[in-house]
């Protein structure tokens, strides 16, 4: 019943930016945290940046400065903003989310991912 839809992804030369989307939708009360995760070919997945519902921020060391993660609770969405690309940032990006049902109880979700290859 909750969904998860990650968009942006696509190709770009080192130094370029990107901006990835992921929309929520379903039987969601709430969601409390809302992240981006990312996996490379022979590579444990890794937190890339992670916001709260109080719009608290995290992010890896390896993209402090260059990424931006924002949400619009009225939309259930989250967006990444990715500049200064490098080639090591070639990976699947995946949308996390941890949603409290109406129920009360919380669950996390993920997104399908969504392919971002960076050139050199």
């Amino acid at each position: 019943q909750v969904q998860l839809v990650e968009s942006g992804g696509g190709l770009v030369q080192a130094g370029g930016s990107l901006r990835l989307s992921c929309a929520a939708s379903g039987s969601i009360f709430s969601i409390n945290v809302m992240g981006w995760y990312r996996q490379a070919p022979g590579k444990q997945r890794e937190l890339v940046a992670a916001i709260t519902s109080g719009y608290s921020t995290n992010y890896a060391a390896s993209v402090k400065g260059r990424f931006t993660i924002s949400r619009d609770n009225a939309k259930n969405t989250v967006y990444l903003q990715m500049n200064s690309l490098k080639p090591e940032d070639t990976a699947v990006y995946y949308c996390n989310a941890e949603v409290t049902s109406y129920s009360g109880h919380r669950g996390g979700y993920w997104g399908q991912g969504t392919q971002v290859t960076v050139s050199s």
